[in-house]
């Protein structure tokens, strides 16, 4: 019997989740984004390309390679991105960020030139009745900055993705001009912010679906992007419901690291698009993907994290150990990475680990010696079986090794 005649998935029932039929684009924001959280230390630029690589044996499609009006190292450090992506003939296209204004797009320009390759201007602009207010902005004056930028972008060379910050909360009247002026003036792509993490599924379907309708009124062929973040804890499930609303690219940070709580997660966006069959990137790699970010960024993934988290795969209770013991004592690795687990291990390149505590059977016991090339024997067995139920949490191997 086939894992699939075992699962009986509820989750695509409804047909709103029905497979998109055009690719789903992954832009990857950790190098940028991810990096304007207040507890990540910016890696140097060898590590940057370290992480860059990974990104790369993902297949993901863009990557967010800086803000190079900054200046300084940090324009150095895009640069030297962007010439490794032509040097090694690199498929992933490079992005930088950008205020609306040709001060923040002409070292884009510049580097684009020097390293020769083609380098997206995502130029951002706030959207929303608050940094209106808080800014003294009118809508006037920021239809006056798109016309300028986008324009003086595009007359460059550049390929112009268009940007509006805080559009889950911004006014359909001042999104329609926006983004109907940015696209008169030549921009190849939108993207819709939800730079606060405002927003809901329904909101972001609903916001995303008026922004596609506005693009189809300018004639159509504008990539439509979204951007969320995870204020709410919604970033996974709002991404989703923007794929639904029409949107063909997401962006997302590794492990989810960004300003206040973060991005979207892009390792569990990955594993979940993976899942639902929305996307076929082979993704063996992504363990290695979330240390090496994890490493370089000096951050801490918690115990729990999904998938890549130390404690996703690890059981030590009885019952639930017995179950992935059979699975695999029928020959069935698939099997045993579904009887307690909503997520495939081998399939990211992980397995499932079988621990000892207090909750473990004597199946655990032998299983753990068996794994380790170890005879387990009667008294070996009773031994780490008795001296586990008096602990307070799972043993560590050093101590089951010293028990032996």
């Amino acid at each position: 019997m086939t894992i699939e005649e075992l699962v009986y998935d509820w989750n695509t029932v409804e047909p709103s989740l029905e497979a998109p039929k055009r690719h789903i684009g992954i832009d990857d924001e950790t190098l940028r984004d991810g990096l304007q959280s207040p507890s990540v230390s910016e890696p140097p630029v060898e590590q940057k390309l370290e992480l860059l690589h990974l990104m790369e044996a993902l297949s993901l499609d863009t990557a967010d390679i800086g803000l190079p009006g900054a200046g300084g190292t940090h324009a150095a450090g895009v640069e030297r991105l962007a010439r490794e992506i032509a040097d090694k003939k690199m498929k992933i296209r490079p992005n930088c960020a950008a205020r609306t204004h040709r001060n923040d797009i002409i070292p884009i320009v510049e580097i684009s030139q020097r390293a020769g390759i083609p380098i997206e201007a995502c130029t951002f602009i706030g959207s929303s009745s608050v940094r209106f207010f808080a800014e003294d902005w009118t809508l006037e004056k920021l239809l006056q900055m798109t016309e300028e930028a986008v324009s003086f972008a595009v007359g460059q060379g550049l390929p112009v993705m268009y940007v509006t910050e805080d559009t889950t909360r911004a006014k359909p009247e001042t999104i329609r001009a926006l983004y109907t002026t940015a696209i008169r003036c030549g921009a190849k792509a939108v993207c819709v912010c939800d730079t606060v993490g405002h927003s809901t599924p329904d909101g972001a379907r609903a916001v995303v679906k008026f922004v596609k309708d506005i693009i189809e009124e300018q004639g159509g062929g504008i990539r439509l992007d979204w951007h969320g973040h995870q204020d709410r804890g919604l970033g996974v499930i709002n991404s989703i419901a923007a794929i639904q609303g029409g949107a063909d690219q997401l962006h997302g940070s590794a492990l989810g690291i960004g300003e206040r709580v973060g991005n979207t997660p892009l390792d569990q966006l990955l594993v979940n698009l993976k899942l639902l069959g929305w996307i076929d990137n082979d993704l063996s790699r992504l363990g290695e993907y979330c240390q090496t970010a994890a490493r370089i960024c000096c951050w801490n993934v918690p115990s729990n994290y999904p998938v890549f988290g130390r404690d996703a795969f690890r059981t030590a209770t009885g019952v639930h150990a017995a179950a992935v013991i059979k699975s695999y004592r029928k020959g069935d690795h698939r099997l045993a990475d579904i009887v307690y687990s909503g997520v495939p291990a081998g399939e990211f390149g992980l397995e499932q680990v079988i621990e000892i505590g207090p909750m473990s059977g004597k199946s655990n016991v032998i299983y753990w010696l068996e794994k380790r090339g170890l005879e387990p024997s009667e008294s070996r067995v009773n031994r780490i079986y008795d001296h586990a139920k008096a602990a307070s949490g799972v043993l560590e191997e050093s101590e089951i090794m010293g028990l032996l």
